[in-house]
């Protein structure tokens, strides 16, 4: 019978445990803030702001967005918020791309090129205007991944490019 009753009282402890999980304590607003998670994983754009392609970085803590300019040569990179709507201005000089060529893989630095809005040694924006890696976005196979640091976080995002989505057809795929 005590065996009986242990089992029961360390299901009932799972039960509680697992029902309770390990929610922050509730606040003022904290049921605006459950309705606004529930939108987050499912109601953020498709695309961000530019009209480029969305990388997930974290747990949807933050986005980066893709701009592919063939006219300009260019590959943007703008770090935006939980939600992919507003720029998020970091300290870094540059970020990375890694992608794979040949089996080979490669990194392209996007150098920092700060929004007139960026505070002094901050970026929200990274540019390259390495043609070989415009080219390497859209093979197949390359597995392009973004690499950032925000805050002291390391985060990696996986590149969807998506060219139509972009009025981008001289391409093919």
């Amino acid at each position: 019978m005590k065996k009986l009753t242990t089992t029961f009282a360390i299901g009932f402890a799972c039960l509680a445990i697992s029902l309770t999980g390990c929610k922050p304590a509730p606040t003022a607003d904290s049921g605006a803030a459950d309705a606004h998670q529930g939108e987050a994983a499912h109601a953020h754009p498709t695309e961000g702001p530019h009209h480029g392609s969305l990388i997930e970085l974290g747990n949807e803590e933050y986005h980066a967005e893709l701009v592919h300019d063939d006219a300009a040569g260019t590959v943007t990179i703008y770090v935006l918020d939980s939600a992919a709507k507003a720029q998020v201005p970091i300290a870094a000089t540059e970020i990375t791309i890694n992608a794979t060529h040949d089996g080979t893989p490669e990194q392209f630095p996007l150098a920092a090129s700060p929004d007139e809005n960026d505070p002094e040694g901050q970026s929200s924006r990274f540019v390259s205007t390495d043609k070989e890696l415009a080219a390497h976005l859209d093979e197949e196979g390359a597995e392009p991944r973004l690499v950032l640091s925000i805050n002291g976080k390391s985060y990696r995002g996986t590149i969807h490019h998506d060219h139509d989505g972009e009025g981008h057809h001289d391409h093919d795929h």
